[in-house]
């Protein structure tokens, strides 16, 4: 009976503790999300933080409908995604942009960026209306298939980019042959 109990005990141990969120940095991070009412959930693949310098400027998180392990199989995936951000630090609306944009122009050829130039300065539109983001702030970048990336900043919706390209093009800043910070994409690779 004692053997009995001990195992329905681990059982459930191992169960809670599936179910609990991650943590990075004192950030808590939900396991599963979805970006739409009606959508999939999606499960968080990955997180870490983005350091510039020996500055902690956010914790990173990517999510999908399944596990990935290699940059290919995130791009190529079609489905909803998520990469949220939770800002760590103070920084203007112009530092976040140009840190982004600065991701993107190293990893895209200048046609390929050409392409793109639409949906960037809409991009940057929405973060010169936002004028900062502050410690504490979440921002979520997500893909809704059929509709775009839309940008959400402490659960209030700033706008829809549309393309799916124009998603795959932001997830290389973070996921890309020149991350923005090498550790952070491991880790949102679930590394």
């Amino acid at each position: 009976m004692r053997f009995v109990l001990t195992g329905i005990l681990i059982g459930a141990w191992l169960l809670l503790g599936s179910t609990l969120a991650a943590e990075v940095e004192g950030v808590k991070l939900a396991d599963k999300v979805r970006v739409s009412d009606t959508g999939p959930e999606l499960l968080l693949n990955g997180a870490g933080v983005r350091t510039r310098a020996f500055f902690k400027v956010y914790v990173g998180a990517l999510y999908l409908q399944q596990k990935a392990g290699g940059t290919q199989a995130v791009l190529s995936d079609a489905g909803p995604k998520r990469v949220a951000m939770h800002m760590m630090r103070d920084l203007a609306a112009e530092q976040l942009f140009s840190a982004l944009n600065d991701g993107l122009k190293n990893n895209h050829a200048p046609g390929e960026l050409a392409k793109l130039e639409l949906q960037v300065k809409q991009l940057e539109g929405i973060f010169n209306a936002l004028k900062a983001a502050k410690s504490g702030d979440v921002i979520l970048l997500d893909y809704l298939p059929g509709s775009g990336t839309r940008v959400t900043v402490n659960g209030d919706s700033k706008g829809t980019i549309p393309g799916e390209e124009f998603y795959r093009a932001l997830l290389r800043i973070w996921l890309g042959d020149q991350p923005a910070d090498g550790a952070l994409k491991k880790a949102m690779l679930g590394g």
